[in-house]
């Protein structure tokens, strides 16, 4: 036995130990750890090795211990209770939960010694826990040839030597009938894999020296995965079977003339068939002879030959190793716990529960409401705002009311007006107007400013583009009117004339406070949905809102297009009515201006003063229906003035404003407490409940943040 001061240099107590809990704890799953894994074929004798290592008998006939990756460690105790066995086992990350729950409790019991007979039923119970079928196959239909879950073998006491191992299935290109499959095969290449491909772990590579060494299987996977050799020790078993001749290149290999791996190579000599009959046989004292008699055996260093200078060597090289990478480690444990907490807090407050669910509706409720008060109060602070221009909620519904106001003024009438030059022209008496408007379609007017929502079809008013209003003579209009509906009045006519004027006067009405309205709803309800997507990121919930506000919503929007509706019936079929004042002194302002610009258009001619007067003498002989004719035109011009005006501010005020912002119960106030607060437990689980998938991701990430919680208390 080597002497105490030298066997403490062999293994830094501490740092085994923390990398054995992180195992432990399933932060394998979660970042790089520093591992000493051996890895082999079936053949190359791995399993030989592993018992020389680490002095278990391993159960040799029953295949046992090779389904599945055992972790075991050594550790040196003091505390003077002599050796202590702990068998347990660890999950895989994938394994079912309640299964792994099951995995998690079990330990072996009154655990003191392990015989072959002892350590045997061990592994037995380990399979049967496991739901790994045994040798003997009995239970093969209905479990599984290899597990992805590891046992995991502690031993603990005044006389053992720091190391720590994973020993994992050997790799195998034939399949066993009755017992492995061709899926098997790729299982345990996989399994393999995973380990191999951790940049922090040390292979441990097992070869058989009588074989052609370059075309072994596993080597290559250490060589792709490991091109520099950094950490890759190459093991060699069976020398006492190498053909004569043949031992040059093993020897080179092993001096390390031809290696490739830095860490380089070692060689044993694991007991034949006929040593393992003999129960007496000491391995370790049988493998000393061998290397000390046997030629050109005996010549090679003895640091690179047999099992006892093997497991010194690990010892140094996985103390060395966890030392160098343990600042790592606990660096990438930081990094990979901050990850987890914001992917975590991504997925939003847990509502697992029906307060929980009230609790995170009521929170979008609230920021909703702020934003919806700041649009209205147009306190623009927030950057929503300013990202989303169109969302300035009460500037631009001023502006499409202002745009409202400013198509009805200049395209809401059929005829434009007349004015003194259009009785001139009536006569003959001067050229063509100057100020006429062609009726041009590129000049015609859109009554909607903004694209349809396609959810709110069937409630607003369709694209139309109006043509701008007639130039055509008004007079010779309202003239053929008269003529078709007048009776036997003397100097007057019927009162419902003016009615049907005034109708088809304001025929472009309906078309342009419906487009308006349409663009008002449009706008709020955009508003609404942009805004729910700042509060409520989350598709699923969203959308689950609206699917509740939406036939709600439509009610509302219907009611503002209704009251437009009931306003234009009132003003264009309902009987015409006034009491303001301006239109008696509008008729009589427009005849004085009538006047005032006949004499103008007289004076600005090129005729003498002899010409005025014959053409305000023509125009005072100017028939009884033409006065008639221009009679109704000056009522109808100044009521058409007054009723416009009061229709815009109607439909604003009433159908826009009230109906649709500041109302007691306009869309955006849909979005209440209250609303939460009277849905049921099932109204709220179906709303806002965690999907399935959100549950299992939010799971998931508690579950890694525990461990990785936890492997951060372990590196302190």
């Amino acid at each position: 036995m080597a002497p105490q001061a030298h066997r403490e240099k062999l293994g830094d107590p501490t740092l085994l130990d923390k990398i054995d809990k992180l195992l432990a704890a399933n932060l394998g799953d979660h970042i790089d750890l520093p591992q000493l894994v051996v890895v082999g074929d079936q053949s190359s004798g791995k399993s030989s090795v592993l018992e020389g290592l680490t002095k278990l008998p391993f159960p040799r006939d029953s295949g046992l211990c090779t389904r599945f990756a055992t972790q075991i460690i050594f550790r040196r105790s003091k505390d003077g209770k002599g050796r202590k066995i702990t068998a347990s086992i660890i999950p895989a990350s994938d394994t079912d939960p309640e299964c792994a729950s099951d995995l998690r409790k079990w330990r072996a019991a009154h655990l003191e010694e392990l015989d072959q007979k002892s350590f045997a039923k061990l592994m037995s119970e380990v399979y049967d826990v496991m739901g790994v079928s045994g040798a003997d196959n009995k239970e093969k239909s209905s479990k599984k040839t290899f597990s992805k879950d590891v046992f995991r073998l502690e031993i603990s006491g005044p006389d053992e030597d720091h190391l720590s191992v994973i020993d994992v299935p050997g790799i195998f290109k034939n399949t066993t009938p009755g017992l492995t499959s061709k899926e098997d095969i790729e299982i345990v290449r996989d399994m393999v894999l995973g380990y191999m491909q951790n940049p922090r772990s040390i292979m441990l590579t097992v070869i058989p020296a009588n074989v052609d060494i370059a075309t072994q299987e596993i080597l290559e996977m250490a060589r792709e995965l490991d091109p520099e050799g950094n950490r890759t020790l190459g093991v060699l078993t069976k020398p006492d079977l190498v053909d004569k001749g043949a031992e040059v290149k093993v020897m080179e290999l092993v001096d390390g003339n031809k290696s490739d791996l830095t860490l380089g190579w070692s060689i044993v000599r694991n007991p034949g068939q006929q040593q393992l009959l003999e129960s007496n046989t000491d391995r370790d004292n049988a493998e000393a002879r061998f290397f000390r008699d046997e030629s050109p055996w005996n010549s090679l260093d003895k640091d690179k030959v047999g099992i006892r200078a093997l497991r010194t060597r690990l010892q140094e090289i996985q103390t060395a190793h966890i030392r160098r990478e343990f600042p790592k480690v606990r660096l990438e444990v930081n990094k990979k716990l901050k990850s987890k907490k914001n992917e975590l807090l991504g997925l939003g407050t847990e509502r697992d529960t029906s307060e929980k669910q009230s609790n995170y509706l009521l929170d979008i409720v609230a920021k909703f409401q702020e934003l919806t008060s700041q649009a209205l109060a147009t306190n623009y602070s927030n950057d929503l705002f300013d990202e989303n221009s169109d969302l300035r909620l009460a500037t631009v519904l001023r502006n499409r009311c202002e745009a409202f106001k400013d198509d009805m003024s200049n395209y809401g009438h059929e005829y434009s007006f007349a004015s003194a030059d259009s009785n001139q022209k009536q006569n003959g008496l001067c050229g063509p107007h100057n100020g006429e408007m062609e009726t041009d379609s590129a000049e015609a007017v859109s009554v909607r400013k903004n694209g349809n929502l396609t959810e709110l079809e069937g409630i607003l008013y369709d694209q139309e583009i109006l043509p701008l209003p007639s130039d055509d003579d008004i007079l010779d209009w309202i003239e053929k009117l008269y003529r078709t509906s007048r009776g036997f009045e003397i100097g007057t006519f019927s009162p419902l004339l003016l009615s049907t004027i005034m109708r088809k006067q304001s025929s472009k009405w309906t078309a342009l406070a419906l487009g308006y309205i349409s663009d008002a709803v449009s706008m709020i309800h955009n508003f609404l949905v942009r805004v729910l997507e700042r509060v409520c990121p989350d598709d699923r919930i969203r959308g689950n809102l609206l699917s509740v506000l939406m036939d709600d919503l439509l009610i509302k929007y219907k009611n503002a297009v209704e009251q437009v509706e009931f306003l234009l019936h009132v003003e264009r079929h309902g009987t015409l009515m006034t009491l303001n004042d301006f239109l008696q002194r509008n008729i009589e302002d427009a005849c004085e201006k009538r006047r005032y610009e006949k004499q103008q258009l007289a004076l600005d001619g090129s005729a003498a003063f002899e010409n005025l007067r014959i053409t305000v003498e023509a125009n005072d002989q100017m028939s009884n229906t033409r006065h008639t004719a221009q009679y109704i035109h000056d009522i109808l011009e100044s009521y058409y003035e007054i009723a416009a005006k009061r229709f815009v501010d109607n439909v604003c005020m009433q159908a826009a404003d009230y109906y649709l912002v500041t109302g007691p119960s306009t869309p955006l106030k849909l979005l209440a407490p209250s609303l939460i607060t009277r849905m049921t437990p099932e109204q709220l689980e179906s709303i806002a409940g965690e999907n399935a998938m959100v549950k299992r991701k939010r799971s998931q990430l508690k579950k890694e943040i525990e461990e990785l919680e936890m492997g951060r208390k372990i590196l302190l």
